[in-house]
């Protein structure tokens, strides 16, 4: 089987006015003949090493369960950092969505041979990066046509983000959460139930007519259940 890549780019940001660092998976077989589906990964470090994204990437390319892919992983710079980017309250919400739209994507789009279609791109995020995820394709359907959720942060923000929302034939949601996140110990500390919220965002994409996949797997929020996950998310969204 051969390997892609993986190429760390500094890239400045002028809507967040920072060096934003990138891990971009280009697969093997890259050749600027042929063009390429995108999927953005907000926690983009633990995709690639606690999801183990470019290998599996690599195996379902070599298998031909999906199609062309390059997968770009944007990191966090610290827990309060991402809490600022991710949600909505966050002070560096709208800009990080504008960031990923109308910088990043025209970045890729010049870079790469890219199908600069939205529904050939996808963004993808466990949690926090899950909630940033689901509201930038909220924003710009045109621009992200699909949605992957791994145990989303939900509060009434997103909900009522979700309520407004009326693009339901340009976006699909892939989302998953587990019958064990009713307890979950968030990064300040508290416990919060994210299955009932979680339950509740499904039922409101299914009821304004969102092409939704949707499951709840037996376990709880972490790693060991998201990585196994991807490799139905990736042909789900990109066979």
């Amino acid at each position: 089987m051969d390997h892609g890549s993986i190429r760390e780019v500094s890239f400045f940001s002028s809507s967040l006015n920072e060096e934003q660092e990138l891990l971009i998976y280009v697969p093997a077989n890259y050749t600027p003949l042929n063009k390429y589906n995108i999927l953005i990964a907000s926690d983009g470090k633990d995709y690639f090493q606690l999801g183990g994204i470019a290998r599996l990437a690599d195996q379902l390319l070599d298998d031909y369960e999906i199609e062309n892919i390059i997968i770009v992983g944007i990191p966090y710079k610290s827990v309060e950092d991402r809490r600022q980017k991710y949600i909505p309250t966050g002070h560096l919400h709208e800009a990080y969505l504008r960031f990923l739209a109308h910088e990043l994507v025209p970045y890729l789009d010049e870079e790469f041979s890219t199908f600069q279609l939205g529904s050939t791109r996808g963004v993808i995020g466990d949690s926090m990066a899950a909630t940033v995820s689901l509201l930038a394709a909220l924003k710009y359907p045109s621009i992200f046509a699909k949605a992957i959720l791994q145990s989303p942060y939900v509060d009434e923000h997103v909900l009522k983000i979700v309520e407004q929302s009326n693009n339901m034939n340009a976006v699909s949601v892939y989302h998953v959460i587990g019958t064990g996140e009713d307890k979950v110990l968030t990064t300040d500390k508290q416990i919060k139930d994210f299955l009932t919220p979680n339950r509740q965002l499904h039922s409101l994409l299914s009821a304004k007519g969102y092409k939704t996949f949707y499951e709840e797997f037996n376990g709880n929020h972490t790693w060991k259940y998201w990585k196994p996950d991807l490799k139905r998310a990736l042909i789900e969204n990109f066979n």
